[in-house]
């Protein structure tokens, strides 16, 4: 069950494609490949719960939005809000949990008797402290067509959107995100005027060598890929002559020669597979072809930015970390820290 929220982000993406086709002919390929993306999610045999997220989408009330605030650490949609429609929307977003990344409010401060409290979507991840680590060192996103890799839920390739960017594509093949994006546009509507679009495919799904964007996103994506260099060349070929880079991921202490390749699971995940040191990470950066590779954040992840909520309820950071020895995970590697390197093509 599809509802109007989804049909016109379908075709507002078919709009952004064939206008971008027009100054660059290698966006035409992606028109050819966008029913059989957008398709695929829809299928309930490979996605089997997808028809209840599409439903949950579908039955979210129409609100009267007053202002929608793009540029805020919050995600705020500032709205009317009744008792029953807070109940409502509540238990539909909650249907599509877990959240991971945000965080989102739907709803304005009570001014009315009849008016609910807003709608707090807590997410997994503190995602705006990444962002005021990382936007100071951007160039600035004005004009800017933005590819956004393994964006989740949206709430980064919202706030490119806030910071100025033209056009901004975020891709994640979870149809879980996807529809999660899909609630948020829903009540972001025309305030956005359609410049942010999802598309649920994974980097290796797209066009090789499109030259389309000005900066590309990877963030939190390099270290679940099993050839480093291969992730580099794609996100290298979506990048117009000068365009920018902006990589965030692990990455452990360590010289030009220290890379860490856990043997099994990584704070309890299974699908990490390489965390270098910054060093050794800005040689890759080199010996693919970026050029004026900077790093311009380090953190370690704390428990206060990565843990469990309302909204996700599963396993967080605390859970993964050795409870005798925060500064090692389960496994006994070095806890999760982070770095940001932004380069050049």
């Amino acid at each position: 069950m599809l509802n109007d929220t989804i049909i016109h982000a379908e075709r507002e993406l078919y709009l952004t494609l064939l206008e971008l086709a027009q100054q660059q002919p290698s966006a035409y390929e992606w028109l050819t490949r966008l029913p059989t993306w957008l398709n695929a999610i829809k299928d309930k045999a490979n996605y089997a719960h997808a028809p209840a997220y599409q439903a949950s989408v579908a039955r979210l009330p129409r609100l009267t939005v007053n202002n929608v605030a793009l540029n805020s650490d919050v995600l705020t949609i500032e709205a009317n809000l009744s008792e029953s429609q807070h109940k409502q929307t509540t238990a539909l977003l909650k249907q599509l949990m877990p959240w991971r990344k945000g965080p989102f409010q739907i709803g304005t401060a009570q001014s009315e008797d009849d008016q609910a409290a807003p709608i707090f979507i807590d997410t997994e991840w503190h995602s705006d402290w990444k962002w005021q680590r990382v936007a100071p060192h951007l160039s600035p996103l004005k004009g800017r067509r933005v590819l956004d890799v393994g964006g989740g839920s949206g709430y980064h390739g919202w706030r490119m959107a806030g910071a100025g960017a033209n056009t901004v594509i975020i891709i994640d093949p979870s149809c879980l995100f996807y529809h999660q994006f899909m609630a948020i546009r829903h009540f972001v509507g025309a305030a956005d005027r359609y410049k942010t679009h999802y598309i649920p495919v994974p980097l290796e799904a797209l066009p090789e060598h499109s030259q389309l964007f000005d900066t590309v996103f990877s963030m939190g994506v390099l270290y679940h890929r099993q050839s480093p260099f291969e992730h580099l060349q794609q996100l290298k070929g979506q990048l117009v002559k000068g365009g920018e880079l902006v990589l965030e991921t692990l990455v452990i202490e360590g010289d030009a020669n220290t890379v860490l390749v856990p043997h099994d699971r990584y704070a309890q995940m299974n699908n990490v597979y390489f965390l270098p040191s910054v060093a050794a990470l800005t040689g890759w950066l080199e010996k693919a072809g970026f050029t004026e590779v900077r790093c311009v954040d380090v953190a370690v992840t704390s428990i206060e930015e990565q843990r469990k909520t309302d909204w996700m309820t599963y396993h967080s950071l605390a859970d993964f970390l050795d409870p005798n020895d925060p500064s090692k995970t389960l496994e006994g590697y070095p806890a999760p820290m982070r770095a940001t390197l932004i380069a050049k093509k």
